[in-house]
This record gives C-alpha cells, structure tokens and sequence, in this order.
C-alpha cells in the first residue's frame, strides 16, 4: 500500500484516527496531501513534485486553500475536490483512496469547541481542538494559572473582573468557563490523559482572582493535580535570576507522524507553528527556564506556604 500518512502505516494511522478529534484528522490529512504532491509526476514530464499551483490547475479551489489544507487550517468540504486532487497525485488503489476520504470524512465533524467559536480569539479554536488530542504539552505560563488548571471559580472571577472593561456580557463569561472546565478533561480522563509539563512564574500563582478562599480552592486544585503521575509542575520564583520568556507559550507533541507544534498567545491572538526554527527556539526557552527552576518536588511545599499566607488575609 503506498498511502503511509508520513511514514505510518494505513492501519496504525487509521488507529490513531478514531482516538483523536477533527482537528488533528485534518493535520494528518494535510499532513499527507503535502507529501503525495512533492512525490507526484509532474504533468510536464520534468521530474517529480508539483508546486501548489500545478497541483490546483484546473480544480474547484485555490493555492490559498490547497495550502490552508495542507497546513491543516481548514478541510476540503467536498469529496469530489479530494478525489480529482487524489488523482492528479496518481493515487488510483481503491483501498488508499477509500483510507484518505475516511479520514477525510472524519476531519469535517464538528469540534465540541465549535459552538463556542465566536467567543475565541483568533487561532485559539484550533489550539483547544490539538490541545486536546496532544500527547504531552510543555506549558510555559507568565501571568496567571494556566487554564487547564483552574478552578471553575478562579475562571468565573477572571472573566468578571474583566467583564466591565472588557465590556463582556453575562453570557460571554458564562460560556467562557464552559470552555475552560471542557479543556479541563484532557487531564482527568481516564482513556490517555494529556502528560504536562508546565513552568508558572511565581507571579502567575499569586495573582489574586477572586479573594483568599478562590485563591485556597485553587492553591489545593493545583496540589492535587501535581499528585498524578502526568502532570508536572514547576514554580519559577521572582527573585530567582534566570532567563524568562516574554509570551506564555504550550509546545504539543502528538502520537508519530504527526510533527510538533508550538501555541503563542500574544495578546487577543493565538498562533500556531510548526516550522522547525520556531519549535527549536521554544524548547530552548523551556528547556533554559526548567532547568532554572527549583525541582518539582519543591511545588507542594510552596503551595502550602500560598495557601497559608492567604489564611492569615
């Protein structure tokens, strides 16, 4: 079978399909599509690999969207545009064929996210549908705790004293943390829990949300989810003179063939890369800021001494 999804086979890919959710089925399909039309004939007999242009001559759709395709930002709403792309591209094997237009078809299922699309910022939709299909995310959190570890009244209090500022209605902080107790579930499902790996500044930590007892609610959250196995939590303190990042940042790992990707979220967008410059100098960053930071097992004891500085406000 010639259809490998970057070097795995049809029936692995194929497992991994039915575990994961439409955004990462589209990253695998793109994934593909790229790599069957550097390797196709070209129809002017001058070697292999098509460029983007070539590859769309004559069809229904655009470079743009060929290239959003294969970057996995969107997804071929037809069928029919995949198979002529599929046969410009010689793939002619009925079972290969039948392999992508399953993935495909799985790829255009709608995300649990999506109903909440119009309150995301830009990008962040699709971080939320690869956050959650990652295999294990390194976080690096500045500011506040990182949003997979919140409490629902952490959240809810975040997002109302922004409200009046914001000028957010009731509902867009509602739904709000709907979306943040849903990503929540990546870490205690019982069927592949994400493994992460997060930095929190010191300042991230103590940032008060909603008085002292939200502030102990979430200081014992956190106690109890540095307890699994999963999740590692590092704290890295103010006055520890070590290299910091400026943006918040989660590095994604997923299940092989599929490549890294980093998330930045820069003010009210969230972008997403994986090309190979941006991946190393992120790790770099988490790499530096890890090893400045004190050990894991040091996070317990500094959460009881939050937790008890906030009994004595």
């Amino acid at each position: 079978m010639d259809i490998l999804l970057a070097g795995m086979t049809a029936e692995g890919a194929d497992t991994v399909a039915t575990k994961t959710g439409p955004t990462i089925r589209r990253m695998q399909l793109g994934q593909e599509l790229r790599r069957l039309r550097q390797t196709a004939l070209r129809d002017d007999g001058d070697g292999t690999g098509m460029t983007l242009a070539q590859a769309v001559k004559g069809l229904g759709f655009t470079e743009s969207k060929l290239y959003r395709v294969e970057n996995g930002l969107t997804g071929l709403p037809k069928v029919q545009d995949l198979k002529e792309l599929l046969d410009r591209y010689g793939v002619t094997d009925p079972d290969d064929v039948e392999f992508l237009l399953e993935i495909h078809k799985n790829s255009l299922h709608r995300g649990w996210w999506s109903p909440y699309r119009s309150l995301m910022p830009s990008g962040f939709g699709m971080s939320v549908g690869l956050e959650g299909d990652a295999k294990i995310l390194r976080v690096y959190e500045p500011n506040r705790m990182f949003g997979l570890f919140q409490t629902e009244a952490y959240a809810r209090a975040q997002f109302e004293i922004a409200k009046p500022i914001d000028e957010r209605t009731t509902e867009f902080v509602e739904r709000s943390v709907e979306i943040r107790m849903r990503r929540k579930e990546a870490i205690t499902r019982t069927d592949r829990p994400v493994e992460i790996h997060a930095i929190l500044e010191e300042a991230a930590v103590r940032h008060v949300f909603g008085g002292p007892e939200v502030m102990r609610e979430q200081y014992e959250h956190l106690a109890e989810l540095v307890a699994l196995d999963h999740v590692t939590v590092q704290i890295l303190p103010m006055s520890q003179p070590v290299y910091r990042a400026l943006d918040n940042f989660v590095l994604m790992e997923f299940e092989p063939p599929l490549p890294r990707v980093v998330s930045i979220d820069t003010l009210d967008t969230v972008s997403l890369t994986d090309k190979d410059t941006d991946l190393w100098r992120y790790a770099r960053r988490f790499d530096a800021m890890r090893a400045g930071a004190p050990a894991p097992r040091e996070t317990p004891q500094f959460l009881e001494r939050l937790a008890r500085e906030m009994e004595q406000r």
